[in-house]
């Protein structure tokens, strides 16, 4: 029987620490074991470009590498690391995915997204969104030298926290209208995301939504899919 591993929302920084630490020992443990691994955005606090970003990180690439030797690991971007590029998959040997991913495990579909794009009461997030993964917006950024990325990078995370102290809980969450919708696309699916940290399973009539959590310095959490679909939590 094949085991499926899925998580999201690590916000790794560059600053070894004990959630670099844990995400490692996951790999080592849990995710070695597994056929494959899912990865579904913010693996990264901040990717300001592979030539950049990859020795900052290069902990946690090496522990990625090390897991490929048994593990298939497949990345999807999220709204902290959409720069992940050639350059990761080379020197990670994960290979980038494309939001949505349909995965098929057993006779059971699974949609997988990062999450963000179902946030559509957001409407300034996905306003700024729409300029950030613009490929012109993305070239020219990347040819900025390193103190003028990281200072706009800066500023930009700035700007999206101080909003989001003046926005409700249920601006931020999914919008169940743009959930339906998207689902109807794939009848008996189940869908599968981060970006919210809200941890959660919900049901409706035709589909199941299974919400996967941030980590912490000191837990994890992660959906196992062998013979039934698990949560697990990563300590």
């Amino acid at each position: 029987m094949s085991k499926t591993l899925i998580i999201a929302d690590l916000h790794l920084t560059s600053v070894e620490g004990e959630k670099l630490d844990l995400f490692c020992r996951f790999c080592q443990a849990e995710a070695a074991n597994a056929d494959q691994l899912f990865i579904l955005g913010d693996l990264f606090n901040t990717w300001i470009g592979d030539d950049i970003s990859l020795p900052d990180y290069h902990v946690a690439i090496n522990c990625l590498k090390e897991l490929t030797k048994s593990t298939e690991v497949f990345v999807m971007i999220g709204n902290r690391d959409f720069l992940l590029g050639k350059r990761f998959e080379h020197q990670s040997g994960c290979k980038l995915i494309n939001e949505l991913h349909l995965l098929k495990h057993n006779d059971q579909d699974y949609v997988l997204v990062h999450g963000d794009d179902l946030c559509t009461d957001d409407i300034d997030y996905q306003k700024m969104k729409k300029v950030l993964r613009n490929r012109l917006v993305q070239l020219l950024f990347l040819s900025l030298p390193k103190k003028w990325r990281l200072k706009l990078s800066g500023e930009i995370r700035k700007k999206s926290v101080e909003a989001q102290s003046y926005k409700s809980e249920a601006i931020m969450d999914v919008n169940q209208r743009a959930v339906d919708a998207l689902m109807a696309k794939y009848p008996g699916a189940n869908l599968i995301h981060g970006h919210t940290h809200r941890q959660d399973t919900h049901s409706s009539k035709t589909y199941t939504r299974h919400v996967l959590g941030d980590w912490s310095t000191t837990s994890g959490n992660a959906i196992a899919l062998g013979e039934t679909l698990e949560r697990l939590e990563i300590h």
